[in-house]
């Protein structure tokens, strides 16, 4: 029987798994790996980001349909599996001071308790490789954080027999990462690279603002060269409609500069149970040559 590679992608709302590592995993879809987004709230309480679609009463009022349709075309894009874990999205608290999160969402949640729809999830798919979010969840959002919360629960239960008992077969996932597409060299390569041939670069003020304290000294340890896919994650992105302007900041650098400039997308590897050497170029070193996979 041949072996079949598996990679499960956890994100917070529908349209993470587009800004995030999305080529890599058409990439991989591409090479025959099984690839499963897990999604764990349907970003009811995102806002209409883009300004067309503002206004819309339809939208407004079933805004959970329509990101659950949007979902449906990007994955179809991806070529990836996916599922719900069912969260309430916490929606994104502004003011000075914060206001309490919703009652029952997603980031007021007893971690150890949501963690098991994902641990039942990684028992039926038994990932080789997981994906999620930093302890920082990438960016401050309570469910980017909450999603980096359940998934370290879950990478080291999901194996552990005595622990979620009634959740399907322990599976021990080999590698978890964190996404890391927005880093500093990357977005230093490209800032430099528009103004090197007299473009206009939308990164000017973003690198004057960038907490260096935060951000610059995470480990970026793995490049996924998947330049060749640039075009679908970014049609995948455009699925989204209700957050994403195709007009935006998102495509304002020009597709031949990017996959030019830096053809990767990029990883910081969290936890490893196999043997791998730094830089890594692919989410399975250490597996996928190896017999110690099913």
């Amino acid at each position: 029987m041949t072996k079949q590679l598996r990679l499960m992608a956890v994100h917070a709302h529908p349209d993470d798994e587009s800004s995030k590592g999305a080529a890599t995993m058409a990439k991989y879809v591409s090479e025959g790996v099984d690839v499963l987004v897990a999604t764990c709230t349907g970003g009811e309480r995102g806002s209409i980001l883009n300004p067309k679609l503002q206004g819309d009463t339809y939208i407004e009022e079933h805004i959970h349909e329509v990101r659950a349709k949007e979902m449906a075309e990007a994955r179809e894009i991806l070529g990836v599996k996916q599922e719900w874990l069912g969260f309430v999205d916490s929606g994104l608290p502004e003011g000075d001071p914060l206001p309490p999160l919703p009652e029952g969402c997603f980031a007021l949640q007893d971690v150890e308790a949501a963690a098991e729809p994902l641990v039942r999830l990684i028992r039926s798919f038994r990932p080789h490789v997981i994906t999620t979010y930093d302890e920082n969840g990438g960016y401050p959002h309570p469910d980017h954080i909450m999603t980096h919360k359940i998934s370290m629960v879950a990478y080291e239960a999901a194996g552990d027999p005595e622990r979620y008992p009634g959740t399907g077969e322990p599976w021990t996932p080999l590698k978890l990462y964190y996404n890391q597409g927005f880093n500093r060299p990357r977005t230093v390569a490209l800032h430099e690279a528009l103004l090197a041939r007299g473009l206009e670069s939308p990164y000017g003020e973003w690198l004057e603002r960038w907490d260096e304290s935060d951000r610059e000294g995470r480990t970026l340890t793995t490049f996924v060269p998947s330049a060749e896919f640039f075009p679908v994650r970014d049609k995948a992105l455009i699925a989204h409609a209700t957050q994403i302007d195709p007009e935006g900041g998102w495509f304002r650098v020009p597709m031949e500069v990017q996959q030019e400039v830096w053809p990767t997308e990029d990883y910081e590897l969290a936890k490893s149970r196999v043997p791998t050497s730094i830089p890594e170029s692919d989410l399975f070193a250490g597996i996928r040559d190896n017999d110690g996979y099913e």
